[in-house]
């Protein structure tokens, strides 16, 4: 199969590196808002190149991969939509709510398949801990920790078009403890600081934060994050139950060390990127697409997943605002 993708930035060049490599796809067709970047990526990956998405959608491609910025994604599906080709994105489906319920309004009604890229799905650790949360060999649930902790801080230009920390950064913890605990979110309290650049906080965002959740079942949820994690990329998840705890992420690469006198572990190296940290899980997710593609698999992850992430963080960021439980 042939599969045009948008957007060649890091992790669009990322994607693109991913799915040459895949056996189901025989060619990669790459654009960009800048052709010559495109040009460039094209040729040190050994793709295709498409001067513009009129012309990658009119090459015949059989499937549609968007990772280009933000604000683009929601015209892009639409894109995707008109072309009757089946689409991946790269989360959020759009900046705002409105705009993303839009979107899952106009996908709901297409025949057309939309796959958004919230990449934990398919990490083992998460994939084990929702089988024994479905299993029950943890009991009941009453509190889970999750965190997601960047080893340095994005450029500044990338801020304004971020959505903010919550809806971007937060958003992942949020999507996949809808999928491990298969519950819904009821309530939140959020709150968070600027703590490092000062250009987080000139465009009204945080670098660092934390939210309470309740799940509908009265289970407890501690999110954390930071731009700043100078250990490493850290992303877990525990799950503590009335029969056992088990925590997702807790291996040799883990960028935490003991205060206990004597312990080595984890050994390190620690991963300092998303991409070290999910690269099986991103290889696995990609596979899935081409599957939804080839018409053998339904969609993984839905715009409506999305939405309901989304819906998660947008409370979270009114509550940090607003220094008050927002009720879902």
């Amino acid at each position: 199969m042939r599969i045009g993708l948008v957007g060649v930035g890091r992790i669009g060049a990322f994607h693109a590196a991913t799915l040459k490599a895949l056996p189901a796809v025989d060619q990669v067709v790459v654009a960009d808002a800048d052709p010559d970047r495109a040009q460039v990526v094209a040729k040190e990956l050994g793709v295709g190149y498409a001067p513009d998405v009129p012309a990658l959608l009119g090459s015949g491609v059989d499937g549609f991969v968007i990772a280009a910025a933000t604000g683009a994604h929601a015209a892009l599906i639409e894109d995707g939509l008109r072309a009757g080709v089946p689409t991946f994105c790269e989360k959020p489906v759009a900046l705002d709510l409105a705009e993303t319920e839009r979107v899952l309004a106009l996908v709901e009604t297409s025949p057309v398949p939309v796959h958004i890229g919230f990449q934990r799905r398919f990490d083992a650790g998460y994939q084990a801990a929702r089988a024994a949360v479905e299993s029950g060999e943890l009991g009941f649930v009453h509190h889970i920790r999750a965190n997601t902790n960047d080893a340095f801080p994005p450029h500044r230009e990338y801020i304004p078009q971020s959505g903010g920390f919550f809806r971007d950064c937060t958003v992942h913890d949020f999507d996949i403890l809808r999928y491990v605990t298969g519950r819904e979110v009821v309530s939140v309290y959020a709150t968070g600081a600027n703590r490092g650049e000062t250009f987080f906080g000139e465009y009204g965002d945080v670098d660092s934060a934390a939210a309470l959740l309740t799940l509908d079942d009265g289970t407890f949820v501690a999110v954390s994050g930071t731009r700043y994690n100078g250990a490493g990329h850290d992303v877990r998840m525990e799950l503590h139950g009335s029969l056992g705890s088990i925590a997702v992420g807790l291996d040799s690469h883990t960028a935490l060390r003991s205060a206990e006198p004597g312990v080595t572990f984890p050994e390190g190296p620690a991963h300092m990127t998303f991409m070290d940290r999910f690269q099986p899980a991103y290889v696995a997710e990609l596979t899935a697409f081409t599957e939804v593609v080839a018409g053998a698999r339904e969609v993984p992850c839905t715009v409506r997943d999305a939405f309901a992430a989304f819906r998660i963080a947008d409370a979270c960021e009114l509550s940090r605002r607003e220094n008050r439980v927002v009720t879902l």
